[in-house]
């Protein structure tokens, strides 16, 4: 699911509202974090947006004011038939959940930066991102770095990065 890109929550997600999408800076702006989490903002690819764009406009939320155990109803027969399609029992455990925990677990592979990967996720205390560190060791049987990099937001800050490491 697309949504993955941005490793939102399935509550956060239910909670998303048409006016928290800007389609032409093709942004997504989460106000309403779960878990007392921090509000924050992701980029949409471009195929995420013309997703959302193809969806009806019956409410204002996004995906509508159905009742979650209904949305949960729809994502538990749409896991069940893509397994029985794929003849892949393991597909069964999967939930929306695990797609947050992968996308964290690949951007911390990738980045090596874990105070990006805290902020990307919204969360207020490190230590519930570290996990992040511990399943990419493991998934990927990292015992050296040969090269590591860093987010950096704007050019300045990614100058600032290099002469750090140089100097």
């Amino acid at each position: 699911m697309e949504c993955m890109h941005a490793a939102m929550r399935s509550g956060e997600v239910s909670r998303l509202e048409w006016t928290d999408i800007d389609f032409i800076n093709r942004t997504i702006t989460l106000n309403k974090p779960e878990k007392r989490g921090n509000p924050r903002i992701f980029k949409a690819s471009v195929k995420l947006v013309a997703m959302f764009k193809g969806l009806p406009r019956t409410s204002v939320k996004v995906f509508g004011n159905s009742p979650a155990p209904h949305k949960r109803t729809s994502f538990l027969r749409a896991r069940k038939v893509i397994a029985r399609k794929l003849q892949n029992p393991r597909l069964i455990r999967i939930t929306f959940h695990t797609l947050r925990h992968w996308k964290a677990t690949m951007l911390y592979h990738q980045t090596k930066d874990i105070l990006y990967v805290k902020q990307f996720l919204g969360h207020k205390k490190i230590e519930d991102t570290l996990l992040y560190i511990q399943l990419a060791e493991t998934i990927f049987n990292e015992t050296t770095d040969e090269f590591t990099v860093r987010v950096a937001k704007s050019l300045d800050e990614a100058r600032a990065q290099k002469s750090n490491r140089s100097g």
